[in-house]
């Protein structure tokens, strides 16, 4: 079997031919929007007889898919992949693709497309519909075709929370031709942009927010070649004047201002209610210091568009810039959310065989891919909430941690508490409206007692000292009897609204115990031997407050009259569920950096080196991003990289930073680490990736002719040397800013 497997290709061998394939076909009707990536399936030969046929496959992004000659052309590409054991003294078998399928969805039509192929023999193309039945494929199909799987290759090119076995990524556009192919299907089937889907952060995908537009947007802006995405808007800006949005955001990616200003002038004649015109209009008055007139704009994106998130969340952003952090709070509140739905992926299903081949002069400057102790890390680390929040969550809690780092936690503690509900002034004020409903109760029933209806049907009332029967008396001083109890009873049940056993159900989180056991065993476990117990051994760790919870946003019958009212919540709301759960969430970040920063503070006073696992130093990296501290996570991300953990996340971390700095030395030298994982990972594609925006951005300030100085003075192996030019190849061949000096 070993010589059945492809020399360079990643893929996955089946247990039974044909399985990858009826997994895919029983899946079809799962796929949301995009849907998943290409799927390639093999069927592998000796010819002789006896011999069992192997069935594999793989997934691949970036192949033309226009035609059903360019997916033939690529399963014929695999034949020259086989390792070649026919010389002389060779006893093995000799094995050869027989035939082979290319699995394409269609994000348009909701088809898949699928192309089969035998070697020797013809080709043959159709069109799997939801049903699982066939349908024959029409020019306008395959156009679809080819954009759904240029908008998965750009879209899904660095995703890191995207990933598959045996995925391979190749560039999807790599000449100029490509390019106007790409515009050309763009402009044809841009109205349609919305049977495509959009971001999770966008409820409603329409005209100008889908999958199509952003991925044109990121195509095109992350190499700055705004002028060809201006040239397509303008064109589509005819048809639809909701596209001048977009226009006057490529005019302002290629700083011509005025122009832009022009056209967002005559758009909000035409639209005035179209909510990302508006934004663009108040992200250009923020740039120019005018966060004052933003404000109306931003306020009036979120009138007209009430059930999107991103209009809510840039009204909050703006709120934060101008330090209203009350209104920041209560527009935070007031965000709708929306469940994540991630992107599709194919149904899991057994294999006998994975086969990986490792590119050796690549992978020689990478770490040993095996599990060390470097990939082992505290409990306490593992289980923090917040790395698992997605779409919507994530942005909210982002929202809330620059809210943190700007006021600090115990401000925003006090300021959640002003604009919020707390929970135990809910309880305090419901304790007394149930008190006073029962005084009210127990005096109409005594009034309803004393009153007497004769056999001729008056009414009269008679006093306490009315002579009464014996049974009347016995009824009446139960009655009375039962007074002192039932205040007991009023009593009890004001205690246990008001007992903390009652609390609203939150995320679990570590409880202040944990703290304090985790504080004494840092303080018993000192490095260096010393005692425990001496000044010089004991750290003195900042404590966070923990939050309390606020009243919950479920009940609506609220009393805010009263002769005995203590709290007024006229000018209070009460705090959605989800955001008194990321208060939480927040609060298990913000204990667990602050034991962190105490810890290395210690142990520098001491004079010892602070260990930690690869894996510890890059989630306490990733905690440091989260919470705006970027030197510190800096510091952690560089600690992580100094160990023999395999991973790729850390290098793409400071490649971001270094660029941000503008240091092009450390840029390249995480840049050949990043490029190598990645190829590693069998993603063989130049742009766009992260490296390539990278390059781009320091290319504009120094050009790519230093880039290239830079590389070659470091002395690297010719492949690697061949892969990271290849970047700067891309901008030579589609004119990237800088690509010139």
């Amino acid at each position: 079997m070993t010589d059945a497997a492809f020399k360079d290709i990643p893929e996955l061998f089946e247990v039974d031919i044909g399985e990858a394939l009826t997994a895919r076909r029983e899946s079809l009707a799962t796929f949301r929007e995009l849907g998943p990536p290409d799927l390639c399936h093999v069927v592998k030969s000796t010819g002789r007889t006896g011999q069992r046929d192997l069935g594999s496959f793989h997934y691949i992004s970036g192949v033309d898919a226009s035609s059903s000659a360019s997916l033939a052309a690529y399963i014929n590409s695999l034949t020259y992949s086989l390792e070649d054991s026919s010389a002389w003294f060779s006893k093995g078998p000799t094995w050869k693709v027989r035939n082979g399928c290319y699995c394409c969805f269609n994000a348009f039509s909701r088809v898949d497309v699928r192309v089969d192929v035998k070697i020797p023999g013809g080709v043959n193309a159709y069109v799997v519909d939801l049903r699982g039945e066939r349908h024959e494929a029409t020019p306008e199909i395959w156009q679809e075709t080819y954009m759904s799987a240029l908008l998965r290759a750009i879209l899904y090119s660095d995703d890191p929370s995207y990933w598959l076995d045996a995925y391979r990524k190749l560039d999807p556009i790599t000449s100029s031709e490509g390019e106007v192919r790409f515009l050309q299907a763009a402009e044809a089937l841009f109205m349609k942009g919305w049977q495509v889907g959009s971001d999770p952060e966008i409820q409603v995908a329409t005209v100008v927010s889908n999958h199509l537009t952003a991925g044109i947007l990121k195509y095109f802006g992350g190499s700055g070649r705004w002028q060809q995405a201006a040239n397509l808007f303008e064109k589509l800006s005819a048809r639809e004047p909701e596209v001048a949005s977009l226009l006057a955001r490529s005019y302002l990616g290629m700083n011509e201002e005025v122009k832009a200003v022009q056209i967002m002038s005559n758009a909000v004649k035409h639209t005035p209610r179209s909510y990302t015109l508006l934004h663009v209009q108040s992200d250009f008055l923020r740039s120019k210091g005018k966060a004052d007139w933003a404000l109306k704009l931003v306020k009036d994106a979120v009138n007209c568009a009430p059930s999107e998130f991103v209009t809510w969340e840039k009204l909050t952003e703006l709120y934060i810039e101008m330090k209203d952090y009350e209104s920041a709070l209560l527009t935070l509140n007031s965000c709708p959310m929306f469940t994540y739905n991630g992107k599709d992926n194919h149904r899991p299903i057994p294999t006998s065989r994975v086969h990986l081949p490792l590119k050796r002069q690549i992978s020689d400057i990478l770490p040993e891919r095996q599990k060390l102790d470097d990939d082992e890390a505290d409990p306490a680390l593992l289980r923090l909430p917040a790395p698992g929040l997605r779409g919507t969550w994530a942005r909210a809690y982002a929202l809330l941690t620059r809210l943190v780092s700007e006021i600090g936690w115990d401000e925003l503690l006090k300021t959640r508490s002003a604009v919020f509900v707390m929970e135990e002034e809910y309880r305090m004020q419901k304790a007394q409206a149930d008190i006073q409903n029962a005084a009210l109760k127990q005096q109409l029933h005594r009034e309803t007692d004393s009153t007497v209806i004769h056999e001729d049907g008056t009414v009269s009332r008679r006093s306490e000292s009315a002579t009464l029967t014996a049974d009347d008396d016995a009824s009446i001083k139960g009655v009375r009897g039962s007074g002192g109890s039932k205040a007991s009873e009023l009593d009890g049940k004001a205690e246990e609204a008001l007992s903390p056993s009652d609390s609203i159900p939150i995320i679990r989180v570590s409880t202040e115990s944990d703290i304090e056991r985790e504080l004494a065993e840092s303080g018993r476990a000192t490095p260096n031997g010393k005692d425990a117990n001496s000044p010089a051994s004991i750290i003195t760790s900042p404590t966070v407050e923990r939050p309390l919870t606020a009243a919950a946003n479920e009940e609506t019958e609220l009393s805010s009259t009263g002769p005995q009212e203590t709290f007024s919540f006229t000018n209070k709301r009460l705090c959605e569920r989800w955001l008194d759960n990321l208060f939480m969430v927040l609060y298990e970040d913000l204990r667990v950096w602050t034991i962190f920063r105490a810890e290395v503070a210690h142990f520098k006073t001491q004079h010892v080196a602070y260990r930690k696992t690869g894996m510890e130093w890059e989630i306490l990296g990733d905690l440091g991003v989260r919470l705006h501290h970027k030197e510190e996570a800096k510091e952690a991300y560089q600690r992580c990289i100094e160990t023999s953990r395999y991973s790729q996340k850390p290098w793409t971390k400071l490649l971001e930073m270094y660029t941000e700095e503008g240091d092009i030395t450390r840029t390249v030298q995480a840049a050949i680490r990043v490029a190598a994982y990645q190829h590693a990972d069998f993603t063989e594609m130049t742009y766009p990736t992260l490296i390539s925006r990278c390059f781009f951005k320091l290319g504009e300030i120094h050009g790519h002719a230093k880039i290239s100085f830079t590389l070659l003075s470091m002395g690297l192996s010719e492949p690697i040397l061949k892969i990271m030019d290849s970047y700067l190849q891309y901008g030579k061949t589609f004119k990237v800013e800088g690509y010139d000096f």
